[in-house]
């Protein structure tokens, strides 16, 4: 039961802005109905841009890179249902050592997606009316 309820909590914790990130990793370039869901479910979780780099490298870019590694040939949506599946059961491991190992070997797993979550922060501190650098 309390396997259950930590599961429940994640995906309630999680789970929409899981799904509002997933377009990072697909095969076809963001667009700006995906930025703008994206940008609504930063806000509604209420993440810092650091805090928000930490979902995405560590929460996310572990699982969601072996989408990108497949052979298994085009695809341009994600079963959600599968998707939350797998981030979960990632999520639930990521202690420790695991947690210590994919912070290191991050910068693999990201490098595929970095320039869209890049444009991504740009347009959330823009959203949030903040400076961009550069």
């Amino acid at each position: 039961m309390a396997h259950e309820q930590e599961i429940e909590e994640l995906v309630i914790r999680r789970g929409a802005l899981w799904l509002a990130l997933s377009p990072l990793w697909l095969e076809r370039e963001p667009r700006e109905a995906d930025f703008a869901r994206m940008i609504r479910e930063i806000d509604a979780s209420h993440l810092t841009l650091q805090q928000l780099e930490w979902v995405y490298r560590l929460e996310m870019s572990p699982v969601m890179a072996r989408y990108q590694l497949s052979m298994a040939g085009e695809w341009r949506t994600f079963d959600e249902t599968e998707l939350l599946t797998r981030l979960v059961r990632h999520n639930r491991k990521l202690r420790g050592w695991r947690k210590a190992t994919w912070s290191l070997f991050s910068g693999l797993t990201t490098m595929m997606s970095r320039p869209r979550f890049n444009e991504l922060g740009v347009r959330v501190m823009v959203a949030r009316g903040e400076r961009p650098p550069g």
